[in-house]
């Protein structure tokens, strides 16, 4: 339709203010659309930005009738339309991310947590500030090898830190308004009972695994009786034991074996059987079924040895001098600096070079009892004169000092001077289960002495 042109001078028709109004209102509203959008709707930075012109009303035709709605909307034909409007994002539900990265460092040989965490670029002015946290310095300030530690960081800043420091417990720093805190996260563990028995026929180890004793539960049997069985000379075919042992669990999964409660070895025919019982310091100790100490003043051996190169033997050849002189001791050969122990509590009466005896040390202990120990490579620095050793002090290294062939330990045992053979002598015992617990302790190993019985039933009837 043709544009109406109003003469100049001439008033305005309604019909022409009522378009001029609608033009006016709806060039408004679009303006303000582009200057303000809506809340959550974000402008695309190269999308252009339409300016409203301000836009003059036409002369009114004082001949023109009144405005009709249909003029005003052809009017609106040749304004561009309206952007549609972007629907605002919804919120993600609460909990559906954790905030930060998760790292695992693992420290080797040389670290230092303070190289641990340039090498991952974390902050190290986190770790002075984690390091002033009371209850986790102490764990965080002593690393070895093989440690590991759980980082929760964004970038480089410390958001948290998690370590397992044993099995059933881990230290968790986390950071909030106040700083670094730091708590204890529990790891409860389970322990079972287990069973087993075993008999004999090449060596004592093998018939351990072949029972399902691991390495240190056969090492502790045999611990239990190093003072009445010589585990490297002693042991028969078709001798036999049965163990009551404690197995660690931990969420449905073996950790490790425990400590033995009880067991019975058979040796030569001969039973020993032990029930542990703890002392009055809560200590754990093992006892025979009559309260006595399985633990003997002396052992019978102190030294890890490979064999016997030499017995106790009075009418000995010596193999060097090629003469008839007394073998006071016995001699066990083992390799250069294998650690010798104290057989015994006791005071250093002598330590230093003694003749052919070479680097020798000398003990003294309750009972006029005394020990020797001769041909050391070296003597440990705890063997002073005058110093008190505890039995399984480490005295001294095994060498071949003096008159030697080889290396060995050269051991004698003493009672009033006199020289006793130290494989068959009776060595004391220690301290049985004092009087006033004799109660306890029956009520405590009964139940224990009742699973051997029956564990020497079930092997009986199995044999048959």
């Amino acid at each position: 339709m043709k544009p109406r042109i109003s003469a100049p001078g001439r008033p305005l028709s309604r019909r022409q203010v009522a378009l001029g109004v609608s033009i006016a209102i709806v060039a408004g509203l679009v303006a303000l659309w582009l200057d303000e959008p809506a809340q959550g709707k974000q402008m695309p930075a190269s999308q252009p930005v339409l300016q409203a012109a301000a836009l003059a009303l036409p002369a009114r035709d004082p001949q023109a009738g009144p405005a009709g709605p249909t003029d005003a909307l052809d009017a609106l034909d040749g304004l561009p339309p309206l952007p549609a409007a972007t629907p605002e994002p919804e919120p993600e539900p609460e909990g559906t991310g954790t905030r930060g990265t998760r790292t695992m460092l693992e420290v080797r040989s040389g670290d230092s947590l303070d190289r641990l965490f340039r090498r991952h670029e974390l902050s190290v002015g986190d770790l002075h500030r984690l390091l002033q946290v009371a209850e986790a310095a102490p764990h965080l300030r002593r690393i070895r090898p093989g440690d590991t530690f759980e980082i929760l960081h964004d970038g480089p800043a410390v958001l948290g830190l998690t370590r397992r420091i044993d099995e059933t417990r881990s230290l968790v720093v986390s950071t909030g308004e106040r700083g670094y805190t730091a708590e204890y996260l529990e790891h409860p563990v389970e322990v079972r009972m287990a069973r087993a028995t075993g008999e004999i026929t090449t060596s004592f180890y093998a018939a351990g695994l072949a029972a399902g004793l691991s390495d240190a539960t056969i090492m502790r049997l045999a611990g239990i009786y190093a003072w009445d069985i010589d585990f490297a000379l002693d042991i028969r075919r078709d001798d036999w034991f049965a163990v009551v042992y404690e197995e660690v669990w931990q969420d449905g999964e073996k950790l490790r074996d425990g400590e033995i409660v009880a067991a019975e070895f058979v040796n030569q025919r001969r039973s020993y059987r032990a029930v542990r019982f703890p002392d009055e310091d809560g200590r754990p100790r093992y006892y025979t079924p009559e309260g006595d100490s399985m633990r003997k003043a002396f052992l019978r051996a102190p030294v890890d040895f490979t064999r016997v190169s030499s017995n106790f033997n009075p009418n000995r050849l010596h193999p060097i001098l090629k003469t008839r002189r007394p073998h006071q001791g016995v001699d066990y050969a083992a390799r250069t600096g294998t650690p010798i122990m104290a057989a015994g509590d006791g005071r250093v009466i002598s330590s230093g070079p003694q003749g052919g005896y070479g680097n020798t040390v000398v003990l003294q202990h309750g009972g006029n009892v005394t020990t020797l120990y001769a041909h050391m490579s070296r003597i440990a620095p705890v063997s002073r004169v005058g110093a008190r050793v505890r039995q399984g002090d480490v005295i001294g290294y095994v060498g071949m000092t003096g008159l030697a062939t080889a290396p060995h330990l050269h051991y004698e045992y003493r009672v009033n001077g006199v020289h006793k053979n130290p494989r068959t002598v009776d060595l004391p015992k220690a301290e049985p289960v004092p009087a006033a617990r004799r109660e306890e302790f029956a009520a405590v190993t009964a139940p224990l002495l009742a699973e051997l019985a029956g564990l020497g039933t079930t092997r009986l009837a199995d044999a048959r």
